[in-house]
C-alpha cells in the first residue's frame, strides 16, 4: 500500500468508527435516557419501551453495530487491498 492509500484507508475507517460510536451514544443515552418518558408511554409486556431499550435494548444495538462493524471493514480491507 502506498502512504495515500493507507491514509485513505485510514480515513475511512475512522469515519465507520465515529458513525457507529455515534449511533450507539444515542441509542444508550438519548432513547434511554433523555427520552425515556415519552418512550415509556409505548409498552412492550408490562413494561415501558424506555425501560426495555436501557436494560436490553442498547446491547442488542451494541451487538448490531460491531456485526456492521465487520462487514464494513471487511468490504473496505478489500476495496484497499488489505491483509492481516
Amino acid at each position: 500500500m502506498t502512504d495515500s492509500s493507507k491514509k485513505q484507508y485510514w480515513r475511512a475507517n475512522l469515519k465507520v468508527v465515529v458513525i457507529l460510536l455515534s449511533i450507539w451514544f444515542l441509542v444508550g443515552f438519548g432513547l434511554s435516557i433523555f427520552f425515556i418518558e415519552s418512550m415509556n408511554l409505548i409498552s412492550i409486556g408490562h413494561l415501558g419501551l424506555g425501560f426495555w431499550m436501557a436494560q436490553q435494548g442498547s446491547i442488542y444495538i451494541f451487538v448490531v453495530l460491531v456485526l456492521i462493524y465487520a462487514l464494513v471493514m471487511d468490504r473496505l480491507d478489500r476495496k484497499y487491498k488489505v491483509s492481516d
